[in-house]
């Protein structure tokens, strides 16, 4: 049995709930496109702080995406070697390999 599709006011609740996400990710994206290529490459980590912002915010939302680039704005100083620091997956998204 298929679920059926969704209603208008459920359409808008969800687009209502992903306003914010957006919202920030296009703040986030006018900055890469604007300030960020005017300061040239800066950046201590991989991927770059921004992109590091916009995907956290993409997979975990404005509130836990929003701490999850704070806690990596904070490790941004001289006294760390940067690297490579990706955004933490959620659980539900690993991927399993058979061998």
């Amino acid at each position: 049995m298929t679920a059926p599709p969704p209603t208008g006011l459920r359409r808008a609740g969800r687009l209502l709930w992903l306003a914010p996400r957006e919202a920030v990710v296009l703040v986030l994206r006018l900055y890469q496109l604007t300030l960020s290529p005017l300061l040239g490459p800066v950046c201590r980590f991989a991927p770059s702080c921004s992109s590091y912002a916009v995907t956290a915010v993409r997979r975990y939302g404005v509130l836990h995406g929003g701490w999850l680039t704070a806690r990596r704005l904070a490790r941004c100083h001289p006294w760390n070697d940067g690297g490579w620091d990706p955004v933490p997956e959620r659980p539900h998204e690993h991927s399993t390999t058979t061998s």
